[in-house]
C-alpha cells in the first residue's frame, strides 16, 4: 500500500466523524409492576394536589417563616445542589469522548554541535575546536479520535446525564422531606408547649385537692393517709413537667439545624396548638401519584444510568477504531516557518481489539448486569413504597381525625366528672379515692388529647410528603 493511498484513507476516514458516535441506544427503566386502577383508601373525590408552598395552608406565619429560611439554608439541600453541579461537570467530562482530542504545540530549538579539527602548530599538535549553530522553528496541531461504532462512549454519556438528572430529582427529594421535618419538628414544639400548660394546670388542680385536704387535717376531719396519696399524685404531676421543657428545647434546636442557624438564633414558636388549621389534600390516581414523587423519578433515573453502564461495558469487550493526525509548520527560518514548503503532517489510523483483558471486561459486564438488576429492584421498591406512602397518610389523617373528635369528649366529660367530684368532695360526701380517680382520668384525658392533636398534624404532613408536596 502507497504512503498516498493510505493518506486518502486516512482523510477519508476523518471526513466520516459526523456519522460516529451515532448510537442508537436508549435507557428502557420499565418497572414490570402493575398499577391498581385506585388507591384503596382513597374516596373517590377528585385530586387536590399539594400546592408548592403547602405549608401555608396550615396557616402558621411562624412556620412559613421557618420553611423559608430552610429552603434557602438547609444544609442537606445546599449539599444535594452541589451534586447536581458535581453531575452536570462530570456529564461535560463524558462528553468529551465523544468528541476529538488535541493539542496545539510551538516550539524553537537551538543547537551547537563542535567540530574538531587537528591543525599543526610551532610546538607540538594541539586540536582547535569550531562550533556550528542551528536554529529550527516548528508549529503544529495534533489530534486523535476514537470512531464510537459500538455505542460505548454514547452509552457513557447517557450514563453520566441520566445521574445527573436523577440528582436534580435528590433535591426535590431532600427538600420535601426537610419540609417535612420542619413541620413536624414545629408542631411538636407547639404539642410539647401545650402538654406543658395542661400538666402544669393539672398540677394547679392536684394541689388544690392537697391544699384542702391539709386544711381537714388540720379540723381532724381527715387522716394522715388521705395527704399522703394525694401527696403522691401532686410529685406526680409535678415529676411530668421537666420532659415537656426538655422537649420544646431540643425540638426547638431541631428547628437550628433543619433551617441552618445557630440554637440561639431560632425564634421559639409562640403559636396555640388549636389556631392550627389542616388543609384538604386528595390524591387521585396511583399513576398521578407516582408522577409526582421525586424519589421515584429519581430511583428510575439510577436505572436509567445503571442501564447505559451496562451497555457501556458491552460495548468496551468490542474493537475501537482510532484516527490520529498531526500537521504544522517546520523551518529553519522563523520568517519562512509559514511557508507551503515549511508544511508537514501525518493521518493515521489504528485498530485495538483487547485480547488478554477479555476476560476482565466479560467480568466488568457482569458485575455491571448485576448491579442494574439490584437497581431495578430498588426502583420496584420506590414505586411501591410511595403508594403504601400514600395509603397510610391517608388512613393515618383519617382516623386522627375521628380520634381527636371522640378524645375531645372524652376530655369534656372527664372534666364534668372532675367537677362534680370536687364539689362533693369539699361539701364532704364523697371520698378520697373516687376523687384521685376522676383527677387522674381528667389529667389523663387532657394529656391524650394533645397527642391526639399533634398526631393529627403529622398525619396531615404525611400526606403531603406522601403526595410529593408541591414539587414538580
Amino acid at each position: 500500500m502507497s504512503f498516498r493511498s493510505s493518506s486518502r484513507r486516512s482523510a477519508l476516514a476523518f471526513a466520516l466523524l459526523p456519522l460516529a458516535g451515532c448510537s442508537t441506544f436508549r435507557p428502557n427503566p420499565a418497572s414490570g409492576i402493575d398499577l391498581p386502577p385506585q388507591l384503596a383508601s382513597a374516596t373517590g373525590e377528585p385530586a387536590n394536589w399539594p400546592d408548592p408552598l403547602w405549608w401555608r395552608g396550615f396557616g402558621s406565619p411562624e412556620l412559613d417563616a421557618l420553611m423559608q429560611q430552610a429552603v434557602v439554608a438547609n444544609f442537606d439541600i445546599r449539599a444535594a445542589i452541589s451534586r447536581v453541579r458535581q453531575a452536570d461537570a462530570q456529564v461535560r467530562i463524558a462528553g468529551q469522548s465523544l468528541l476529538p482530542t488535541g493539542n496545539l504545540t510551538a516550539s524553537a530549538t537551538r543547537t551547537q554541535t563542535p567540530i574538531s579539527t587537528a591543525t599543526a602548530v610551532n610546538i607540538g599538535n594541539a586540536a582547535r575546536s569550531r562550533f556550528t549553530q542551528r536554529e529550527l522553528f516548528q508549529t503544529g496541531l495534533q489530534a486523535s479520535y476514537e470512531i464510537d461504532f459500538w455505542g460505548k462512549n454514547r452509552a457513557g454519556v447517557v450514563a453520566a446525564e441520566q445521574t445527573a438528572r436523577a440528582n436534580r430529582f435528590d433535591v426535590g427529594a431532600v427538600t420535601l422531606t426537610t419540609e417535612a421535618s420542619v413541620a413536624n419538628a414545629y408542631f411538636q414544639v407547639l404539642a410539647s408547649r401545650e402538654q406543658l400548660a395542661i400538666q402544669q394546670s393539672n398540677l394547679e388542680a392536684a394541689q388544690r385537692i392537697l391544699n384542702l385536704l391539709q386544711q381537714r387535717l388540720a379540723a381532724g376531719t381527715n387522716t394522715g393517709l388521705d395527704i399522703a396519696q394525694q401527696q403522691t399524685l401532686v410529685e406526680q404531676q409535678r415529676a411530668a413537667i421537666p420532659p415537656l421543657r426538655q422537649s420544646i428545647d431540643q425540638n426547638t434546636y431541631s428547628l437550628g439545624t433543619l433551617t441552618g442557624q445557630t440554637p440561639e438564633r431560632v425564634v421559639r414558636p409562640q403559636m396555640a396548638l388549636a389556631d392550627i388549621r389542616i388543609p384538604p389534600a386528595s390524591p387521585g390516581l396511583p399513576a398521578d401519584v407516582l408522577q409526582r414523587r421525586p424519589d421515584v423519578w429519581q430511583a428510575e433515573a439510577t436505572l436509567a444510568a445503571a442501564q447505559a453502564s451496562v451497555e457501556q461495558a458491552r460495548a468496551a469487550m468490542f474493537p475501537s477504531i482510532t484516527l490520529t493526525a498531526s500537521g504544522g509548520f517546520q523551518n529553519l527560518a522563523l520568517e519562512n516557518l509559514l511557508r507551503p514548503g515549511s508544511v508537514l503532517y501525518s493521518l493515521a489510523s489504528g485498530l485495538t481489539q483487547p485480547i488478554f483483558q477479555l476476560g476482565q471486561l466479560r467480568a466488568q459486564y457482569r458485575l455491571t448486569q448485576a448491579q442494574a438488576e439490584e437497581i431495578l429492584e430498588n426502583y420496584r421498591q420506590a414505586i411501591v413504597a410511595a403508594l403504601v406512602d400514600v395509603e397510610s397518610a391517608i388512613v393515618a389523617l383519617r382516623e386522627t381525625t375521628d380520634q381527636e373528635a371522640l378524645q375531645a369528649a372524652a376530655t369534656r366529660s372527664a372534666e364534668r366528672a372532675y367537677a362534680i367530684s370536687d364539689a362533693q368532695l369539699r361539701a364532704g360526701t364523697i371520698d378520697l379515692i373516687t376523687v384521685l380517680n376522676t383527677q387522674q382520668t381528667l389529667f389523663n384525658a387532657r394529656n391524650q388529647l394533645a397527642q391526639v392533636r399533634l398526631l393529627k398534624l403529622q398525619a396531615a404532613v404525611g400526606l403531603f410528603r406522601a403526595l410529593g408536596g408541591g414539587w414538580s
